[in-house]
């Protein structure tokens, strides 16, 4: 799998969306270690790399 390059607005953007999504119920992706916090049970997805989101970009 390769391992895409995000920008620090995409990466906030993504957690962000993620965090919400497991605070609404979403099933967590990684093992849980008991943190309650989404926001950080998203970080840890992301270094994962098993977020089931992608981010399109504009061709210049």
């Amino acid at each position: 799998m390769v391992k895409e390059k995000y920008t620090r607005f995409e990466r906030a953007r993504i957690v962000g969306a993620r965090s919400l999504q497991i605070a609404m119920g979403a099933p967590v992706l990684v093992e849980d270690d008991g943190r309650l916090d989404p926001l950080s049970i998203a970080i840890e997805e992301l270094k994962a790399g098993v977020i089931p989101i992608t981010v399109k970009r504009k061709i210049s």
